[in-house]
């Protein structure tokens, strides 16, 4: 039994979800890198898409409803993910700040700050923190 087997159909469409928006993001400039090729068909297996639902997303990814989280605490959880994915094995080589940047934005994260929350999230994946405290020190980090 896979990990998305214990959850809902729900569970299914919200990863479908999630990969459609940053396939969007992705698409922003009007194709796909080679590095950002890599890093969706990372993020499709972690996410548990099959090949059939990877190459529809692709195809036409505003097919899919956008369910951005609302909260906060959400967003950064979502952050965490996505960073540890960009961070992770350096697919995306120099690309990384600005794709994960370009997924805060997407995210609802503010362009005056966004740059900062990049950073200070990429700073913590170098301290290798777990998602509770990347969540806990990007709510504290003006403070």
């Amino acid at each position: 039994m896979s990990f998305s087997d214990l959850f809902d159909s729900g569970f299914k469409e919200r990863n479908q979800g999630h990969f459609a928006s940053i396939v969007r993001v992705a698409l922003e400039n009007g194709h796909v890198s080679p590095e950002e090729k890599k890093f969706l068909d990372k993020l499709a297996h972690r996410l548990e898409l099959t090949d059939e639902e990877y190459k529809e997303i692709l195809g036409n990814p505003f097919k899919y409803p956008v369910n951005p989280p609302h909260l906060y605490v959400q967003r950064l959880e979502r952050l965490y993910d996505l960073s540890r994915m960009v961070y992770a094995d350096h697919i995306l080589g120099p690309k990384q700040k600005e794709i994960l940047t370009r997924f805060a934005l997407a995210l609802g994260f503010t362009p005056g700050n966004v740059h900062y929350i990049v950073d200070k999230a990429l700073s913590l994946l170098v301290l290798n923190v777990d998602s509770d405290t990347f969540v806990y020190e990007m709510q504290h980090m003006n403070k």
